[in-house]
């Protein structure tokens, strides 16, 4: 069953984002995904050195964890990024893009940091869903 969320893309007084939402709300139980990173089912690293390559394998890992809750990214209600560059954004935005709708997307945060948990690691990304 898909959650019923409500999407503000600009509240009043806001200007509107480019591919996120400002407010997403919606009522049901939390799952919240931990950072996923670019390694497969093996814990093997899926793309050295390529940023979209590691955000489509990063994008798999939240789908399949977000499937093991009863979720989908129908349900997701907030991405955080984290990258190492922010170049990389442009190649997480087009892998995202993929999974979400892009004409209701979450609510979304960016932030480049110094470094990941491994320093092969260019892009990391948490998830919060409400599922009904």
């Amino acid at each position: 069953m898909t959650t019923r969320l409500t999407h503000l893309a600009a509240p009043a007084g806001v200007a509107p984002g480019t591919g996120y939402s400002h407010v997403v709300s919606g009522s049901g139980r939390l799952v919240a995904v931990s950072g996923q990173i670019a390694v497969d089912e093996h814990g093997v690293l899926v793309g050295p050195g390529d940023p979209a390559a590691q955000a489509r394998q990063v994008f798999e890992n939240l789908r399949r964890c977000l499937a093991a809750a009863g979720a989908t990214f129908a349900d997701v209600v907030k991405l955080t990024f984290y990258v190492t560059d922010t170049a990389y954004l442009p190649a997480v935005r087009i892998a995202r893009d993929e999974v979400i709708d892009t004409e209701r997307p979450p609510a979304s945060m960016a932030m480049q940091v110094a470094a990941l948990i491994r320093p092969e690691l260019l892009v990391e990304v948490d998830a919060l869903a409400v599922v009904g």
